[in-house]
């Protein structure tokens, strides 16, 4: 009888026992594979993640199910498989981006390339500590060994120096400018919540510690994630079918700063997970607190959160606001301009409420809009530029304004004027239109 036969066969015979032991099988085999590499760079391809990742999350799954996480026998086997599920999928979203970054469009990568081999020997050295301990607890828990591990044959690199023609002909058709609109206006919106994260050197430990997870932590992250990656299905959905190898440049650009940040808050999100589940909060139990320990003797707690912010974070920031210049020139180049004619706020003109107001509606559609007053233009996303040009209004006594730009804008901010920006002759705030309740 072979060996896997053997191993299905005890599926059938004792139940829980048999199908861990089935089920640890090639996970096992990975580890086996792991232990024994030579050449971790090399020989941890998207493949190996890829296949660390499903056996891992299988036998995760399983332990799971079957109370493992309440069991003192068990718990230790179902954290190192759960570590190894998420230093892979972090590890495989570093690989994606090596492999990619020669064709991305960014104007200056900074040193990605030096981090990003940094942050991919830490996972690749973490996982192969993490191999040896697997196969000691495996033992421990009589799980049978697989006779050998994978061959490096086995996981093959999924690059090659060749790359198929380029033979399906652009139409020239039209990029539905509206969904180029709504996808570079989202990305403005992400962008602009990052900007008081932004930091140009790298953070010092005790300043890694005060960040997480205090306003950097897994479900802040994973929320943004999943926000770019709406953003990054949007884009190859309705803008660029074939991919962002080909076509107009300044949307290849625009599409390779999401993409690059979508892949680095992957990578963020597992570390974050890691770091928050296994290692920061370990419970009042004691065999938490033991396999806690053991896991941050083998994956040291200050070098996941280095690679998490110096590693990923500060390049998550960076090319946010990289790429908020090429998302607002196309924004401008394919949104509808027009012109409104409207009263200025009766009584007290545009003092501070109307014209933040009117700012917060420039700044949510993230189109030009300018304020115009005689032959004078003003910045209509500029709550003090909107000021200057009231004390020019009330210099000259005009009653009525022009505003150009977005339309989109435009029409918000008809609706504003037609409630007298939102107060009364007295200047006291008024309820406003529900069109406008994201300014409130």
């Amino acid at each position: 009888m072979n060996e896997q036969s053997a191993t299905t066969s005890s599926i059938r015979a004792t139940g829980f026992e048999g199908k861990v032991r089935f089920l640890s099988h090639d996970f096992l085999r990975c580890c086996l594979y792991v232990a024994d590499c030579d050449d971790p760079e090399q020989g941890f391809t998207k493949r190996l993640y890829s296949k660390l990742i499903g056996t891992s999350q299988v036998l995760e799954d399983f332990l799971d199910f079957h109370g493992a996480k309440n069991n003192s026998q068990w718990y230790f086997y179902r954290e190192l498989a759960a570590t190894v599920r998420h230093l892979s999928l972090g590890g495989y979203s570093q690989k994606h981006i090596s492999n990619r970054l020669g064709f991305y469009d960014l104007k200056e990568v900074g040193n990605l390339q030096d981090e990003g081999m940094r942050t991919q020997r830490f996972l690749t050295h973490s996982v192969i500590k993490l191999a040896p301990v697997i196969l000691i607890e495996a033992r421990r828990l009589d799980i049978g060994l697989p006779k050998k591990g994978f061959a490096r044959d086995d996981f093959p690199g999924i690059t090659t120096s060749d790359m198929l023609p380029n033979d399906i002909a652009d139409e020239k058709k039209d990029l539905q400018k509206r969904n180029i609109v709504k996808i570079a206006n989202d990305f403005l919106e992400i962008a602009s919540q990052f900007d008081h994260l932004q930091f140009h050197k790298p953070k010092t430990h005790k300043e890694m510690l005060a960040m997480v997870p205090v306003t950097v932590n897994e479900v802040e992250m994973r929320r943004f994630e999943m926000l770019v990656h709406n953003l990054q299905s949007a884009f190859d959905t309705y803008v660029i079918h074939g991919g962002f190898r080909h076509g107009d440049q300044q949307l290849r650009m625009l599409r390779s700063h999401f993409s690059i940040v979508l892949h680095l808050l992957q990578i963020m999100g597992r570390l974050l997970h890691f770091y928050e589940r296994h290692l920061h909060e370990a419970g009042y139990k004691s065999i938490y607190k033991e396999v806690r320990d053991n896991l941050a003797a083998l994956i040291e707690p200050r070098m996941v959160l280095d690679r998490t912010i110096n590693g990923c974070f500060y390049f998550v920031c960076h090319f946010l606001q990289q790429g908020q210049e090429v998302a607002q020139a196309i924004l401008n180049a394919n949104i509808e301009h027009n012109s409104i004619t409207v009263g200025i706020p009766v009584e007290l003109g545009f003092h501070s409420r109307p014209s933040l107001l009117v700012a917060k509606i420039v700044q949510h559609y993230g189109g030009q809009v300018e304020l115009c007053v005689g032959e004078d233009r003003f910045d209509a996303s500029s709550v003090l530029d909107i000021q200057w040009a009231g004390g020019k209004i009330h210099k000259e006594n005009i009653t009525e304004v022009v505003f150009k730009g977005d339309t989109r804008a435009l029409h918000d901010i008809e609706i504003l004027a037609g409630v007298n920006y939102g107060e009364d002759s007295m200047g006291k705030g008024i309820p406003l239109p529900k069109e406008l309740s994201y300014l409130k």
